[in-house]
């Protein structure tokens, strides 16, 4: 592995750990689930940078796409309140 790699790799495993944190500890659900979405774009980076294309393709789009537009839809159509 070139030198070149091992600092993206590293750069992208410590954007990935920020980004749960942010995802763990953010003060809003909405911030938590840009947050989980950026995890989840970062790794399929990281599946690139690991030869995966394929596996990239299917995290990009189903871990970060889909499932970050289905947490935003469903928050969108829950009411929260004491109703409920």
């Amino acid at each position: 592995m070139s030198t070149v790699m091992f600092v993206m790799s590293l750069l992208l495993a410590c954007a990935m750990i920020a980004s749960a944190y942010v995802a763990l500890r953010g003060q809003s659900l909405s911030m938590a689930v840009l947050a989980a979405g950026a995890v989840s774009l970062f790794a399929s980076v990281m599946f690139v940078l690991l030869a995966a294309p394929d596996v990239a393709m299917t995290e990009a789009a189903i871990g970060s796409g889909l499932t970050t537009f289905l947490f935003f839809f469903v928050m969108g159509r829950v009411k929260g309140g004491k109703d409920d």
